[in-house]
């Protein structure tokens, strides 16, 4: 399961859980559902901290992917390609008929 997806469902879970507490509680629902997003937003700042820093490591390797590949884009547009296979040169016409 993907570090996104977890964290996601952590911070909805958290939401439902906080707010599940709160239902018994005679207040305003719109009052509830605040201080419901208020309180899991904050739990969530300390119980997820593993999987919030897991997403983190994987957004970071797959920045450093695309610029990675996006330099080797740049480079084999420029005509700077270090491939490492000698080029043929210009070929002339077929004569192996």
């Amino acid at each position: 399961m993907s570090a996104a997806l977890k964290y996601t469902l952590g911070r909805i879970g958290l939401f439902v859980a906080v707010l599940a507490g709160l239902w018994l509680v005679d207040m305003n629902v719109f009052l509830k559902l605040m201080l419901a997003l208020a309180f899991s937003a904050a739990l969530s700042f300390f119980l997820l901290r593993g999987w919030r820093d897991e997403l983190a490591g994987e957004m970071a390797d797959a920045t450093e992917r695309r610029r990675t590949e996006k330099e080797r884009l740049r480079t084999a547009l420029a005509g700077e390609d270090q491939d490492p296979t000698p080029t043929k040169g210009p070929q002339g016409p077929d004569t192996t008929r």
